[in-house]
């Protein structure tokens, strides 16, 4: 799905336009010499979160330098929230209620950036072995981000009404830290939002530029292992015996006809298998072969639909193989799963609309929903129905785009050891952009 850019007729018609004339050239002037007079503190700040990265669940020091900076910049902060969350409140009368989210954990990757600041760190996991750490993700960009505009909306409270929370929200990575947010009490204990809004750097967009997407964002995201059971014997005999590696390897091309043949063409969907495990030598036939599977949608009848269909196909395969009933492969989804963001479109058309009012129509981009997975879209997911927003950054300089394009040499992802954004165009556009829409939300009537 693509979206178009909105013209002024229908901005107007949906009463979009009088907040983009309240973002005037000369407030878009004045935050942008804010920023600039705040980016040397900013891009230390950003230095020193990439450089000493924390896992999930273990942000204590993260936690501890984003809540100093929320309370520098005037905020009432509450700290070690939810495990290590900080949620920061910045109250300025009558108005609506902003919630602006950045996540503040790091990936086990051994950076190999280069850089002067890369992370050297190495930690215990919460498994208890020892792994190195980066900021593969940018979330220390979203950090950096986060703090500028919690600057910019404390030095312009004139320009505003309403209360702003903002949530530095730990474990991201393994897609339990907004949950365990929500469940202690988020909406309870501090003002529930009318909107929330977030972004993530995304390398595959130019430095200066940020991308939107209405409705489907990012995509459910759900592990499933197999246990492929058989009975194992000598290699030499297979008459003997009931191979699951055969009947492993069946299951894994029957599961290829799911997106295929049972999905509506319009959906989308993804079935991967990402690992296969049996056996231990040449000559002997085992007992067992494990799968482990990654799959992603958009809708929750097609999340159903994929586990359903993955149960059926493995039972199918395994009575087609002669397994006894006892044997059948177990099917198991593990581990938390990530839903899917939805934009509400009437918030992120009016966020697209504010946003391009100060960047300009050329520096903001319309983004195809993408099959990665993140825990914003839990704060959307609760009975209280808050309509959010997520967008993308750009964090790769436009030149080396292009070379990429001209070389067909892909830029490094997210996750990569090698990830490395552009510092000062991507943070000062994430604050420009981030501030924008705040303003634009909580504009005074």
């Amino acid at each position: 799905m693509t979206n178009r850019p909105l013209g002024p007729v229908l901005l107007a018609a949906l009463g979009f336009f009088a907040p983009q004339l309240r973002s005037s050239p000369e407030l878009s002037g004045a935050v942008e010499a804010r920023i600039a007079s705040e980016y040397p503190s900013l891009e230390t700040l950003y230095k020193d979160l990439h450089a000493h990265p924390e896992l999930s669940l273990m942000e204590e020091k993260t936690a501890a330098r984003v809540a100093a900076e929320l309370r520098a910049a005037g905020f009432e902060v509450t700290e070690k929230f939810g495990g290590t969350g900080v949620v920061g409140v910045l109250r300025n009368g009558a108005g609506p209620v902003l919630l602006i989210r950045t996540d503040m954990d790091a990936l086990p990757v051994k950076e190999e950036t280069g850089l002067p600041y890369a992370s050297t760190v190495r930690a215990l996991n919460l498994s208890g072995a020892e792994v190195p750490v980066m900021h593969a993700c940018g979330h220390d960009v979203h950090m950096t981000v986060f703090v500028g505009t919690a600057r910019m909306l404390s030095g312009l409270k004139d320009k505003w009404g309403g209360t702003v929370v903002l949530v530095g929200q730990p474990a991201e990575e393994m897609v339990v830290g907004a949950r365990n947010l929500l469940t202690a009490g988020l909406y309870r204990q501090f003002p529930k939002p009318d909107f929330a809004i977030g972004l993530h750097d995304e390398p595959l967009l130019a430095t200066g530029s940020v991308g939107f997407s209405e409705g489907n964002f990012s995509s459910n995201s759900d592990s499933v292992d197999i246990t492929v059971r058989g009975i194992g014997g000598h290699g030499a005999m297979p008459e003997n015996t009931k191979d699951p590696i055969v009947l492993a390897s069946q299951i894994v091309l029957a599961l290829q006809t799911i997106v295929s043949r049972e999905i509506h063409p319009g959906e989308r969907a993804v079935v991967t298998v990402g690992s296969i495990n049996g056996g231990t030598k040449n000559n002997i036939i085992p007992d067992s072969v494990k799968l482990q599977l990654t799959l992603r949608s958009y809708s929750d009848h097609v999340r159903e639909h994929l586990v359903a269909s993955i149960r059926r196909i493995c039972r199918g395969e395994a009575i087609a193989a002669g397994i006894p009933e006892d044997l059948m492969p177990v099917v198991t989804v593990v581990g938390s799963s990530a839903d899917s963001i939805y934009n509400d479109p009437a918030l992120t058309r009016r966020v697209r609309a504010a946003v391009t009012g100060w960047l300009g129509a050329d520096h903001v981009a319309s983004v195809e929903p993408i099959m990665a997975s993140e825990d914003f879209s839990q704060y959307g997911r609760t009975v209280e129905k808050v309509p959010i927003c997520f967008f993308e950054l750009g964090a790769t300089a436009p030149d080396r785009l292009a070379e990429s394009r001209r070389t067909g040499v892909p830029v490094p992802s997210l996750h990569s050891s090698k990830f490395a954004p552009v510092p000062e165009p991507t943070i000062k556009t994430g604050v420009k952009a981030m501030t924008a829409a705040a303003l634009d939300l909580l504009a005074r009537k």
